[in-house]
């Protein structure tokens, strides 16, 4: 594909656009705000202009306009340095080069646990009633402990009723049996909210090529039933109760439930690559908190939150061991977590943040036997201070305790100048990560399509830390924004997988660690992954960005991120696996209404390079995507109803080559779909 087939739909929609804009109606003006509210930064809510740390904002607008279905759908349209493959455990995410263990994901500011073998399951995100997403790049760990090394995710969904009766229903329908149904209902009174949503989500599987090389013959290829992406079935239900009486005190409590399940092709006789089980999981989380006002600029916020998620076996397939139905429990992971914290201005054009959080972890997993628990305590301080007129510091740390690894300490140290329209930003930030319970003590084993796939925990491994040092400038109108930053970020006993070859002392050793493996699968183990810590690892970044509003009710965006992620390892670099490194994402949107009537036009691209992979895999090659879509509101005395239609995938981009053991992928999808969906608002 070509750049000029590449920016055929987007340039025909901006051409189409203004033309629109000339009738005699009403048009709405500022599609997206250019200076929202933001609250990861620094901890308090404030300005996006006025924010010493650069964070990067996807607003409901945006969200709504595109009309994803899915968290990866909206954030990799939009985010050049975020990418999301898609896998039958869950989700791989990349953040800045860097894979999911380095990137926090926060929902409404709390950590979202829950994965399988490091895939995280964002099914428990639920697109429908998300307000924004926020997102800070760099090591953010002065502020939110252990993981955010590579940056933070933070989810903010709807917090309370915006009046006393509300009700939501959203459809969504797509190719290959894609199909979701949300519903939520808001209720309101005298300062009380509850606030109810149901999600259902389901997907087929599918493959782009039904050939796979057959396994030590070159050349050769057989029919396989093993699909490029797996599909699914999942429930989410969520309520929240809050109270706020907007002068001292608010309160809430909050619940959720989810179920998800694979969806995959069975076992066949005749035909490889079929599964025996599906893939379930369950996950529970609680989340309540007080805040108290002592006046306008200071208050004290009291939290608790827990999180259980557990996934297993459920089998479709009976065999010599398990019976159809037959539930077989994989892992089971909880996290609690209690913080007290405090929100201050003592001081004219300061803000102070101090807190205390202390968390407990668990990992219960079959595979192994492992059961263990790991707790940290820690303390931060954060303070925020306008020095001039134009120019602002910030100065942060935060002291941990870690039971397996000690005392552990990062600051944080940032500067905002600004003069007029323009802001100068700087910082430097420590990192830190603590290995998981899973890189410590998992012992796991499996055998899929005659392959065996075997993790080693490592209980020697030392604890990551990193030297984040970024730059950004901003230029901002009341019409366009546009912004660079670079930055460069230090890994310092980076934790990786390494390949270890078995020998045939070790394989009387494995067998005794794992039982499950078969007389017929030793003959095809011939390695094994370990956890290991390598020398270190090392990414250069520079991204741009540019959003402009020429007419009222359009808006464009263009992001562009350049990424350099290395990790040496015996003092040899490589590239760090999945790490891609020019991405560009593209959009526009236009809104127009005419009465009761509003008009929503929205399109987007996303264009990459290559996705490197180690040796002995293949690099995935670059690829481009691009979406359209429309949606249509018609108003009724306070009824909304909003059909919508759209195109993924307009140009047809697939991935159409052979897999094998060796090959990888970085575009998974399926080719050009319809979207169809209806909202109906009361």
């Amino acid at each position: 594909m070509n750049n000029r087939q590449r920016a055929t739909p987007l340039l025909l929609l901006m051409v189409a656009l203004p033309l629109a804009a000339q009738t005699d109606s009403v048009t709405l003006r500022r599609v997206y705000s250019l200076n929202p509210v933001v609250v990861t930064g620094t901890g308090h809510h404030q300005r996006l202009r006025s924010a010493i740390s650069p964070v990067e904002v996807i607003g409901q607008g945006s969200i709504s306009s595109s009309s994803p279905r899915l968290f990866a759908e909206s954030v990799v349209r939009q985010l050049p340095q975020l990418s999301i493959s898609p896998n039958s455990t869950g989700a791989y995410l990349r953040l800045n080069g860097l894979s999911n263990k380095y990137a926090l994901i926060l929902l409404n500011g709390k950590r979202l646990i829950g994965d399988i073998s490091g895939n995280v399951n964002l099914n428990r995100i639920d697109m429908t009633n998300v307000r924004r997403i926020e997102v800070l790049d760099g090591a953010a760990s002065s502020l939110y402990g252990s993981d955010a090394i590579g940056g933070v995710v933070n989810i903010i969904t709807l917090q309370e009723a915006s009046k006393p009766l509300s009700f939501t229903t959203d459809t969504r329908v797509s190719a290959h049996g894609q199909f979701r149904q949300a519903a939520n209902l808001q209720l309101g009174f005298r300062g009380f909210s509850s606030l109810t949503s149901f999600t259902h989500d389901q997907s087929g599987y599918y493959r782009n090529n039904p050939l796979t090389y057959k396994s030590g013959t070159d050349g050769d290829t057989y029919q396989s039933l093993a699909p490029l992406a797996s599909g699914w079935r999942t429930n989410l239900v969520t309520q929240r109760f809050a109270y706020d009486n907007h002068k001292a005190l608010s309160l809430f409590a909050e619940g959720s439930y989810n179920w998800h399940k694979t969806v995959r092709p069975e076992t066949q006789t005749d035909v490889a690559g079929g599964f025996d089980y599906e893939l379930r999981s369950e996950a529970w989380r609680w989340d309540a908190g007080a805040t108290y006002r002592l006046s306008a600029k200071n208050s004290l916020q009291l939290r608790f939150n827990g999180d259980h998620y557990s996934y297993g076996n459920e089998y479709d397939v009976a065999t010599k061991t398990y019976a159809v139905g037959d539930y077989v429990r994989k892992k089971t992971q909880r996290l609690y977590e209690g913080e007290l914290k405090g929100v201050f201005s003592f001081l004219q054009g300061a803000t102070t943040i101090a807190g205390i959080d202390w968390q407990n972890s668990f990992l219960d997993a079959i595979s192994g036997s492992v059961d263990r628990h790991v707790y940290t305590w820690a303390g931060y301080l954060q303070h925020e201070q306008a020095l001039t007129k134009n120019l602002k510091a910030l100065l942060g740390m935060r002291y941990t305790y870690h039971e397996t690894f000690g005392n552990n300490f990062t600051p944080k140290v940032a500067l905002l100048y600004h003069y007029d329209r323009l802001q100068l930003r700087a910082s430097y930030s420590r990192g830190y990560r603590a290995p998981g319970l899973d890189e410590l003590y998992y012992h796991y084993y499996t055998f899929v399509r005659n392959f065996p796939t075997l993790t080693i925990g490592n209980s020697n491994l030392k604890a990551e830390t990193s030297d984040y040092f970024s730059f950004n400038a901003e230029y901002q109108t009341r019409k366009w924004t546009a912004g660079i930053t670079t930055f460069v970020n230090n890994i310092h006993d980076m934790i990786v997988k390494t390949i270890v070859s078995v020998d045939v002392d070790e394989v009387a050793s494995l067998r005794r660690d794992f039982p499950e493996i078969t007389d017929a699968q030793v003959i095809t183990l011939t390695h094994y992954n370990r956890y290991d810590n390598s020398d270190r690892g090392r990414v250069y970044g520079l991204r741009a960005h540019f959003t402009v509003e020429p007419l009222d009710g359009l808006s464009l965006f263009a992001n562009y991120s350049y990424i350099l992620a290395r990790q040496q390892s015996d003092g040899i670099w490589s590239n760090v696996e999945r790490s891609i490194r020019n991405t560009v994402t593209l959009g526009a949107d236009y809104i127009h209404r005419w009465g009761r009537y509003t008009l929503g036009l929205h399109a987007d691209g996303r264009l990459q390079s290559k996705t490197y992979y180690p040796a002995p895999y293949e690099d995935a090659p670059g690829y481009g995507l691009w979406n359209i879509s429309t949606t249509h509101t018609f108003r009724f005395r306070g009824l909304e109803v909003m059909p919508s239609l759209g195109v993924d995938n307009v140009l047809n981009t697939r991935d159409r080559r052979i897999d094998s053991t060796l090959r990888r992928y970085a575009n998974y999808s399926s080719g050009t779909t319809i979207v169809a969906g209806l909202r109906i608002k009361y």
